[in-house]
């Protein structure tokens, strides 16, 4: 597995090896000591999660929680195609209100790997996405936040037009991160 860094450090894109024959493939999705090794300290994931959307244009996020039970999260898509996008609200951090934006699809099986400190979200680019993730922190819904997924701070480009974004009533609701007080 290739562990590729991306334009903030400590987000990582991971392409794994596919090994295809007349059979069909296989490939590791998950390796620990590879994980520690290539970050430098452990994470320990404790729960995984997964979504289903069932049209285009189905955008989830941008999605956080709060310490102490902030998330590291490493996600990946089962079936379809997503952009994922990971925006950076470390108040201290050099590179604070930047974001990366990924593919990530069944077909190329790569990951996106985002640590503590970090918004999350993704639009779905197919008709059906199957999307699964691993955390190092428990759900909780006292401390789940999110911020607008159109904050004009960060001017995310999202691919499709508003007109074709079909967000949840939470997610519609949520403000602009300079409307938040940021904890980490």
């Amino acid at each position: 597995m290739k562990f590729i860094p991306q334009a903030i450090p400590d987000v990582f894109l991971l392409e794994p090896v596919i090994n295809r024959d007349e059979r069909g493939f296989f490939l590791e999705t998950f390796r620990q000591d590879l994980l520690d090794r290539e970050l430098g300290y452990k994470v320990d994931f404790i729960q995984d999660n997964e979504s289903k959307s069932t049209s285009k244009g189905v955008l989830r996020g941008l999605h956080y929680q709060s310490p102490p039970f902030a998330q590291t999260k490493l996600v990946r898509v089962l079936a379809g195609k997503v952009l994922d996008v990971a925006l950076d609200i470390r108040k201290d951090s050099a590179t604070f209100g930047l974001h990366v934006a990924v593919e990530l699809s069944n077909e190329n099986k790569k990951q996106l790997f985002i640590p503590k400190g970090f918004a999350h979200g993704f639009i779905s680019l197919s008709e059906e996405v199957t999307f699964a993730y691993k955390v190092d922190a428990y759900y909780s819904a006292e401390h789940n936040k999110g911020i607008a997924y159109n904050d004009p701070d960060f001017a995310i480009d999202w691919i499709l037009s508003d007109e074709e974004i079909k967000l949840s009533k939470t997610d519609k609701n949520y403000p602009n991160l300079s409307d938040q007080k940021i904890l980490f």
